[in-house]
C-alpha cells in the first residue's frame, strides 16, 4: 500500500485519559506530517499514575492484526515501539519489525522499564532481559537514566559522570542500536539543569542537550520526547538537531503547564505547545562532547 506521506506503525498503549503513550504519539507525530496506524499493546482508563486504573493487556489480539496489516501490504517507514505489557509481546514486536522491514526504515524502541530507579509495578527481570533482545533491533533507542542502567544491569544512582555515561552509551550501542540517546540526566555541577546524552555509533560522536528543571513531573514526556525524534529525524534532521527539538518542545510544555493550576497526573498540556512543532528549526543548544 503506497505511502502518500510517512508512515509509523506506533506499537504503544492506549490510555483513556492522561496525556501518555499514544494520546501524545498520534497529535505530535500528526502535527508532524507523519501517518500514525497504532498497534495498542494494551488499552487502560487511565494512565498507571491515577489510583484505580482499569486495564486489558492485548498480547492475544496482536496477531490478528499484525496478519491483517500483512494482509493490506502496509509498508512503515518507520517502526516505534514503547510501553509493551507484557513479556510476550516483546517477541511479537522483535517478529513485526522483521516481517515489516524495507529499506531504509527507521526502528525506534523506547525501552519503557521504569524511572526513579525503580521498574514499573507491572515488570519485573525477565522483562529487562527480553527488553535488551528487543533492543537490539533498534537503530535509536531512548532509555530514560534508570531504564539505562536496568538495561547494562548497573545498580541506579541519580547523580552519573558524563564520562560514566558516555560509556553507557557506548555499551548499550554494543548491543545493536547505532544511535543512543539517555533523557533524564541530571547535571552534577548545574543542579538547576537536565540534560539528555546523546551518542551516535557511526561516526562515535556525543552529543549534550540541556535545559533548565523545574520541580514538577509530568507523565508521558518521555513518550513526547520520543516522539518528536521520531518525526524530527524521519524530516531528516540530524540527531544533534532532532535532540534540540525534542528537548525544547519538553520544555515549553512543560513550562505551558507549570504556572497553571494543573493536576500532574494529567501530564503537560500538549495542545498549547503542538503548533511549535512547525515553526523553524533553531540551532541554539546542542553540544558536542569530547
Amino acid at each position: 500500500m503506497k505511502n502518500h506521506l510517512q508512515r509509523v506503525a506506533a506499537i504503544h498503549d492506549l490510555s483513556g485519559f492522561g496525556r501518555a503513550s499514544l494520546t501524545v504519539v498520534i497529535p505530535i507525530l500528526s502535527s508532524m506530517g507523519v501517518q500514525v496506524c497504532p498497534l495498542p499493546t494494551a488499552v487502560l482508563s487511565s494512565h498507571s499514575a491515577f489510583p484505580g486504573f482499569s486495564g486489558r493487556e492485548l498480547t492475544n489480539e496482536l496477531p490478528q492484526m499484525i496478519q491483517h496489516w500483512k494482509e493490506l501490504n502496509i509498508q512503515f517507514d518507520a517502526i516505534y515501539s514503547g510501553y509493551l505489557g507484557a513479556v510476550g509481546q516483546i517477541d511479537l514486536v522483535k517478529d513485526f519489525i522483521d516481517d515489516f522491514a524495507v529499506a531504509g526504515q527507521l526502528v525506534i524502541v523506547d525501552p519503557v522499564l521504569g524511572d526513579n530507579g525503580k521498574l514499573y509495578a507491572a515488570f519485573n527481570p525477565p522483562m529487562v532481559e527480553k527488553m535488551r533482545e528487543l533492543v537490539s533491533k533498534a537503530e535509536v533507542i531512548t532509555p530514560n537514566l534508570t531504564e539505562a542502567a536496568f538495561l547494562l544491569g548497573e545498580p541506579y544512582r541519580p547523580q552519573v559522570s558524563i564520562a560514566e555515561l558516555k560509556s553507557w552509551c557506548v555499551r548499550l550501542s554494543e548491543l545493536g542500536p547505532q544511535q543512543v540517546i539517555i533523557t533524564s540526566v541530571p547535571e552534577e555541577a548545574l543542579p538547576n539543569k537536565t540534560s539528555v546524552i546523546a551518542y551516535n555509533a557511526e561516526d562515535k560522536r556525543y552529543w549534550r542537550v540541556s535545559c533548565d528543571y523545574l520541580p514538577a513531573n509530568y507523565p508521558g514526556t518521555g513518550d513526547a520526547f520520543a516522539s518528536v525524534m521520531v518525526g524530527a529525524l524521519l524530516q531528516g534532521d540530524s540527531l544533534p538537531i532532532a535532540l534540540d527539538r525534542a528537548v525544547h518542545f519538553i520544555s515549553m510544555g512543560v513550562r505551558a503547564t507549570f504556572g497553571h493550576d494543573h493536576l500532574p497526573a494529567e501530564g503537560i498540556l500538549i495542545e498549547k505547545v503542538l503548533p511549535s512543532l512547525n515553526a523553524p528549526v533553531q540551532i541554539s543548544s546542542y553540544q558536542l562532547l569530547d
